[in-house]
């Protein structure tokens, strides 16, 4: 654990973050005050920035529940579990999904919210990618209910500079190119168990080892109400792509340091970053 829970860095000047992993279902209040304990253990282990998975609030019963849920901008009791959590344990944190409303009615904005230590609300990031497949039995449509965004979002905090993402936005490493050059990559997710067992750490991996950037990946994890089956595997990676945590299923915890000394010796050691000679995106 870190030594001055009043500072952000370790010692050796480590910063220790959490993934958290659940299994969510279509009671929001229930959900949130799982995501509520998990989220204390992981402060009580140290953690100084969290991050919750996609839909942590809300897996429906069907799609166009997450629509029934929506909330206003600033507006809710989602919106307002996050910001008074995240006061409450003096973290920042990574919001997974919420659904904000859209232009469309019959739609959402799938956002991921950036609370800071004292509560404000300081970075918002919609799902530009949107999830589709059909295949077999399985078919998923997220254009049907949810409504794209179109900026691409990076901060700077304490811990570095953030890049934002969700889920099926692993796919397009463009978006993560778009962010300049980033240090820590959250992708909250709530990947099938299909595309998961396939591809899933293949992604993460990936972009960790071309931005030379941690990337951590809170995830649903096991089988939901609604009868779906998620893959779950949070992780945490490190910017040579080694995965220093990770949880197979269930709700739970991913732990792991983070050194910027280090990442910063390997940008130094293989400037990839600086190498770029293509920069369309």
């Amino acid at each position: 654990m870190l030594e001055n829970p009043n500072t952000c860095q370790a010692p050796d000047g480590s910063i220790r973050v959490a993934a958290i992993q659940m299994s969510a279902g279509p009671n929001i209040l229930g959900n949130l005050e799982e995501a509520g304990r998990l989220l204390a253990i992981a402060a009580a282990q140290g953690a100084k920035l969290a991050a919750l998975p996609e839909y942590f609030c809300i897996m429906g019963m069907k799609d166009a529940d997450r629509v029934a849920a929506r909330e206003q901008v600033n507006s809710g009791p989602i919106q307002q579990f996050l910001s008074n959590i995240a006061k409450r344990l003096g973290i920042w944190l990574v919001g997974g999904s919420v659904p904000l409303e859209s232009s469309n009615p019959d739609k959402v904005r799938n956002s991921c919210l950036v609370y800071d230590d004292k509560g404000q609300q300081v970075a918002r990031y919609d799902k530009i990618h949107l999830f589709g497949l059909e295949l077999g039995n399985e078919r998923y449509a997220e254009e049907e209910t949810i409504e794209a965004g179109c900026c691409v979002v990076a901060l700077d905090s304490p811990f570095g500079r953030i890049g934002l993402s969700i889920c099926y936005d692993l796919r397009f490493p463009e978006l993560y190119r778009s962010m300049g050059k980033v240090d820590i990559i959250f992708a909250p997710a709530a990947f099938t168990a299909t595309t998961g067992k396939a591809h899933w750490e293949t992604l993460i991996r990936a972009r960790a080892i071309e931005n030379l950037a941690y990337v951590v990946a809170p995830a649903q994890g096991g089988y939901h109400i609604n009868g779906r089956e998620t893959h779950g595997d949070s992780m945490i990676v490190d910017p040579w792509g080694v995965v220093l945590n990770r949880l197979p299923r269930g709700s739970g915890v991913v732990i792991a340091d983070i050194n910027p000394e280090y990442q910063a010796s390997l940008r130094n050691s293989l400037p990839a970053l600086s190498h770029r000679t293509l920069h369309h995106c």
